[in-house]
This record gives C-alpha cells, structure tokens and sequence, in this order.
C-alpha cells in the first residue's frame, strides 16, 4: 500500500497519478474519513488525560474520601466513553484500511501515459529476426510431432490449460530451468531459495495478489482440528520470495538481498484474452525462474535496470530475438510503479510475446509486510524497496526455441550454449 502519511499529505496529487492507471480515488470521501479519525482521536486523548489527571488525584494523601468518590465515579463515567470512542475510531480505521488497501501503486515520471499496450514504449530491439524459406509451424505442431507434448491425456488428468510433456521435450524443458538458475546464481550472484508453493492470505496482501486478484488464484481448503484452514498456490514466486522479509528490520549494511527461485506457478487465468495464446503460452500450471531484490529506496530505480538485463542475458545467451517494452500507465499493474517487459520473438505469430515482466515495486509491498530498515542518520525506520522479475517464464523460453531453431526438414536445432553442459553434446532434436 502507498504509504499512509504520504498518502494522507498528497491525497490529491497522488489521486492524480492514478487517473493515469484508471484508478478513481474519491478525495472528499478519503478526506472525510481522515478527518473524522482524527477529530475522534483527539477525543480519546484529551479523555485519557482527564482519566490520568483523576487517577493522580484519587491516589493523592491530600485527597478527601469524599473527593476520591468523586473521582473515580468520574473516571467510570470517562472509561465507558472512551470505550464507545475506540469503537468509532477502530470502526473508521478499518473503512480507510479497506480503501488503501484498494488503491494502486503510483506511477514513475518515466512511464508514459497511455490505456492499453498500443501505448507502450519500445525501448530497443535484440537480435536477428532469420528469415525462414519454408513453411513455419507453431511450438505446439512441432512438439506434438515428436511426442513431446500430451493435451489429450493431460485434459484427462486435470482438464483444459494444463500440459504433459515427455521425453527429450521434458527434458530440455528442465534443463532450461537448471541453465537459468546457473547464469543467475553464479554470475549475477542471487542467492538460490526453495520456497513453499502454499502460502497464506498475508503474503499475497503483502505482495498486492489480495484482495484483487482473489479469481486469478487457486484456494485450497483443509481441515485441522474441525477448523477451516485456507491457503492457496503460489501465482509466482516473488510471493514466497518477498514474504521473507515479511516483519523484519533489516540491515542496511546487508542491502540488497537477491533471492532467486525456480517454481511452478499456478493462475486460474479467470481473464479473457483476446490474442491467441495456446500451448505453452498460458497455462494453469506453469514454472518459472523468478528474481527478487529487497534494496534500499534511492537504489531501487538502478537496481530496476539490473534486474532487467539479467533477465535478458539468458536471452541474449540462448541467441533469441528480443525486445525491451516500457510499458505505459494503464499496463503497468496493480502494485508496479514501473516495469518493463521482455518480449521474445515467435515465428509462427510474427510477433513478439511476453517472457518476462520486470517491475518496481518502490515501498507498496514493504508497507503491507511491514519490512524496514533502521537510518542511525534520520533516527527512525524507513521501508525497503521491493523489486522482481522473470528470469525467464520457462514454457515460453522453451515454445521460443522450437519455434526459432526449426529447420526445414523438421528438426530442431539445440541452442549452443545448452550442448555440451546440460544436453550431453546433443544438437539436434
């Protein structure tokens, strides 16, 4: 959540900003409330102070029996009024909690205003688009031909947008995930996590997943000790990943922790999409490599650009054509105050589809989980900057390279960097 001293100081500007994500935030009703909270506030108060200055006189020797009765009749008479003020304050303090944990993250000066991805900038491009002599089939036809991919027995299993893979599919499909975490551990130095895949309803309210995106996710429920306990699968593993910081003060000294995890996600995707996306494009259970940085708030727009070229150096090290997407405003999502996509080049579309999302996160996350750090300098806690980013989604890498690597007589060639270390020297699927 935005923080709520900034927020209550700028409501108007910042009620600005998020016009620009399509959010509407009614000022006069937000203000309302901070004005009531407060009027009430000053209330309990002023009455705590009475109570304390007839407390002080009840025990004083100087004090008369009579006065002492007095007294405390007194302080009964405050004591219920307080009571029906702290009702009224816990009453309002949930309505205001309930809207700012409603309210987006702002947008960055650099993010360009726009509605949909029509608007978003193109950075740069990468790598060289081959034109191709003979007719291009899609991941999905070429994956099918080799027996790699099962839909039939899979829909079976567990029904539509969920996908078994076999054999040498299978395999360079886990391999993929083994080479990610590779480049990102031993060269960009992240330290690797293994995480639950259940967590529960406080870290996806930390993370921004709840309340929103409550239809997007899968809830399990199971019983224990005749009591109803609710946890769901992870979406992405930046949940887990920033929920370890979840109640922390952290060390400023050991800024940034980089936390590195390779899962499978699960999203019940409830949203309809209007571009077409089968095979391995969007899955209800799908895994990827998944990047988190918790750093210090004036590092967080460079580290911003870090995490976005380590996420394309496993592109540019699998030689697939790329490109970089700043997207605009009304893209950028609920808790993101900037993010960039990577969008890898398919053949069979001609077009470029997203592989990763990289995105800054500034203090939404670290407010609702509550993780800060303490400046000797200021003399006070001050909440750390939450960053992540794909490092890659691994279907998709995988759909990529069929698509990028096939060749006219139906084989598809394995990305020389995978040969000899991950796929036993092997060239040709």
């Amino acid at each position: 959540m935005i923080n709520p001293k900034f927020l209550r100081k700028n409501t108007k500007k910042i009620a600005l900003n998020l016009l620009n994500k399509g959010f509407f935030l009614d000022v006069k009703e937000f203000r309302k409330l901070e004005n009531k909270r407060k009027n009430i506030q000053i209330k309990i108060e002023k009455l705590r102070s009475i109570q304390k200055n007839n407390s002080k006189s009840i025990g004083n020797i100087k004090t008369s029996k009579k006065e002492q009765k007095i007294f405390i009749k007194k302080n009964i008479i405050l004591s219920k009024k307080l009571h029906n003020y702290k009702n009224k304050f816990k009453i309002i303090q949930n309505k205001i909690y309930n809207i700012s944990i409603s309210i987006p993250n702002i947008i960055l000066k650099d993010v360009p205003l726009g509605k949909s991805e029509n608007d978003n900038k193109i950075i740069y491009t990468w790598g060289n688009i081959k034109e191709k002599n003979f007719l291009i089939k899609n991941h999905v036809e070429l994956g099918s031909k080799i027996n790699g991919f099962d839909f039939k027995a899979s829909a079976k299993i567990s029904g539509s947008n969920f996908l078994i893979m076999k054999g040498i599919i299978a395999k360079l499909y886990r391999i993929l995930g083994q080479f990610m975490l590779d480049v990102h551990i031993n060269e960009h130095k992240y330290q690797e996590i293994y995480v639950p895949y259940i967590v529960n309803q406080n870290c996806l309210y930390g993370t921004g997943q709840l309340p929103k995106f409550y239809s997007d996710l899968f809830n399990i429920q199971s019983n224990k000790e005749n009591k109803i306990n609710k946890q769901f699968l992870i979406p992405t593993a930046e949940v887990s990943l920033t929920n370890l910081v979840q109640n922390k003060i952290l060390k400023k000294s050991k800024l940034p922790y980089m936390f590195v995890a390779n899962t499978p996600c699960f999203r019940s995707e409830s949203t309809s999409y209007g571009r077409d996306f089968q095979g391995l494009i969007r899955l209800h259970q799908f895994d990827k490599v998944e990047l988190v940085q918790i750093t210090h708030p004036r590092k967080s727009s460079k580290t911003l650009e870090k995490i976005t070229l380590h996420a394309e150096k496993i592109l540019k090290l699998l030689k697939l054509p790329y490109r970089k997407v700043l997207l605009c405003s009304g893209e950028t999502n609920f808790s993101s105050a900037k993010t960039y996509d990577l969008e890898v080049w398919f053949p069979s579309q001609k077009s470029y589809i997203e592989i990763s999302s990289c995105s800054n996160m500034l203090d939404f996350q670290s407010q609702r989980m509550k993780s800060r750090y303490f400046s000797v300098k200021k003399n006070k806690y001050i909440s750390v900057h939450t960053l992540n980013g794909s490092g890659l989604a691994i279907g998709r890498t995988l759909a990529a390279i069929l698509e990028n690597y096939q060749l006219h007589d139906g084989k598809i060639k394995i990305p020389k960097i995978l040969r000899k270390k991950y796929m036993n020297g092997l060239k040709f699927i």
